[in-house]
């Protein structure tokens, strides 16, 4: 992220795009000051300026001192999505990395999110995984979630889930989103945090 100052947003903006080498469009911003003059003379603006190529970059450099300061080799991809981006390690430990039920890997996950987030002054989308370790769990849990949601239809009786992570719950939410009949609710606090599948009469 990089600060500039100019007399106007319109020309900071200029600016920065020609700096980073991109379109207006491709920037983020956050204005940190802004100064009236009088009759228009000695008006000027900050403001913290971005790209999703510096988020790239930040993440390749952050995990890179992360991996070398404990001395493991890994292999890191990095894609970019719409919606942020989905980095997939692999070592030649993967277990260790992802840890019991996957908390491990959980953990670190919200240790980079947090780092990204307070870097860029954002909230922007970061999955880790670990040789594609998630995109098999999520394909476990649409499953389990499908079952489970047939189980309530026929029940009209609701069913609690474990505590899961945050992007885990989302999966979950987004599978049954259209299912007739059907709710789910996040609750609990913290690690707790847990869905409820329900009966609705009026879905």
């Amino acid at each position: 992220m990089t600060t500039y100052t100019a007399k106007t947003l319109e020309e900071l903006l200029s600016n920065a795009a020609a700096d980073k080498g991109c379109e207006i469009e491709d920037l983020n911003y956050t204005v940190k000051d802004e100064k009236k003059g009088l009759l228009g003379l000695g008006s000027s603006v900050t403001a913290d300026v971005f790209t999703m190529d510096d988020v790239k970059e930040f993440l390749f450099d952050y995990l890179g001192d992360y991996f070398t300061s404990i001395d493991l080799d890994i292999e890191v991809a990095i894609e970019e999505r719409s919606d942020g981006f989905v980095i997939n390690l692999n070592a030649d430990n993967n277990a260790v990395l992802i840890g019991k039920a996957g908390k491990t890997l959980a953990a670190f996950n919200t240790v980079v999110r947090a780092a990204v987030n307070a870097e860029f002054n954002k909230r922007i989308d970061i999955l880790v995984d670990i040789n594609h370790y998630k995109e098999g769990r999520y394909a476990k849990l649409r499953a389990m979630a499908k079952r489970i949601a047939k189980q309530v239809q026929r029940s009209r009786v609701d069913v609690e889930l474990d505590p899961m992570p945050n992007d885990e719950r989302k999966v979950i939410h987004q599978c049954l989103n259209e299912w007739r009949n059907i709710r789910t609710d996040s609750e609990g606090e913290g690690a707790e945090r847990h869905i409820c599948i329900r009966y609705a009469t009026n879905r």
